[in-house]
């Protein structure tokens, strides 16, 4: 059963161009007392499918290898009605390890494709961004100057959402990391969390938050765990708490990713023009979120769709 929210392919093709995602396209190994299981994931890649669900056309340009790993990807991103287009990837199809600490928060161990991620931009996949209302980056090399510069030149003026999204495992240089995120936050709509101020800056979320509306960010989401979220703007500034959902919490892996994709809808949909307007957004971003948690890994669920539990594992 479909979350009544959601569109067929048939329904949204020629309505709108996709929104554009950019990112990490991966196997998530998961590691426990009951053995090991593996679900496709990657942060950009659960933003794409996200947004799918959420009933806008989306695409992802990602690194996926000519393996068995990249065919799930593949299959994955079909089942789900995302357009993939392949980066090169030399090494094979990113993974991670994942494991769980006794509170539940996850750790992450990555292959050499992932550490060495990068993203080349074809014909196609040009064309694609000068098309898209909104592109979406997310879990990017910051820290390689040369993707940088081809993510700058590639994106051009189209309006972009960026969630820095830094893993220790990946990341090579902290400060080139920041220098380079910093370089594409003017005009950009930015998330960042907890997590992202303790491993860049020195842990203070709203100080970060400030600094990145300092550097012209048009708004900055700041999710903060247990204390909810907000988004400070030329609006103002509006907070939301972790929103309430039926059943227990099940896995909080795939919440940012779920965040961003509802807070991309929503401001394609109809771009905030005041507290009001950004309000309304937050408060169904961290529905969103929260009915997420209500499933293992990073697929996006809807509050609507909670009683689909069968459509939720497609592709997995």
């Amino acid at each position: 059963m479909r979350d009544n929210r959601e569109m067929t392919n048939a329904q949204i093709t020629g309505i709108r161009p996709p929104i554009v995602v950019i990112g990490d396209a991966l196997i998530d190994e998961i590691r426990g007392d009951g053995g090991v299981r593996e679900l496709v994931g990657g942060a950009a890649l659960n933003v794409a499918v996200g947004l799918r669900r959420l009933g806008h056309p989306a695409t992802l340009i990602a690194m996926v290898g000519s393996d068995a790993a990249g065919d799930r990807i593949r299959t994955y991103l079909a089942d789900h009605g995302v357009e993939l287009i392949e980066s090169a990837a030399p090494r094979g199809s990113s993974r991670a390890i994942v494991t769980r600490a006794e509170n539940g928060e996850p750790s992450y161990e990555f292959n050499r494709a992932a550490q060495e991620r990068s993203i080349r931009y074809s014909a196609d996949a040009r064309e694609a961004i000068i098309r898209a209302p909104l592109v979406v980056v997310s879990c990017f090399p910051f820290d390689v100057p040369s993707e940088v510069e081809a993510l700058r030149e590639a994106v051009g003026e189209v309006p972009l959402a960026i969630d820095p999204n830094p893993r220790t495992g990946m990341m090579r240089d902290r400060a080139a990391f920041v220098v380079g995120f910093e370089s594409v936050v003017p005009a950009a709509l930015v998330k960042v969390g907890a997590d992202d101020a303790d491993v860049l800056y020195d842990g203070d979320l709203s100080a970060l938050r400030g600094r990145l509306r300092a550097l012209g960010a048009s708004a900055v989401l700041a999710t903060e765990g247990a204390q909810g979220a907000s988004i400070e703007s030329d609006a103002g500034f509006v907070r939301a708490p972790i929103a309430q959902q039926a059943g227990p919490v099940v896995d909080t892996v795939g919440a940012g990713d779920a965040t961003l994709a509802a807070l991309a809808a929503g401001f394609v949909e109809q771009e905030p023009s005041d507290a009001a307007g950004w309000q309304e957004l937050l408060d169904r971003a961290m529905a969103v979120a929260a009915a997420t948690c209500r499933g293992e890994g990073g697929l996006l669920r809807t509050p609507e769709s909670l009683g689909g539990a069968g459509y939720d594992r497609i592709g997995t």
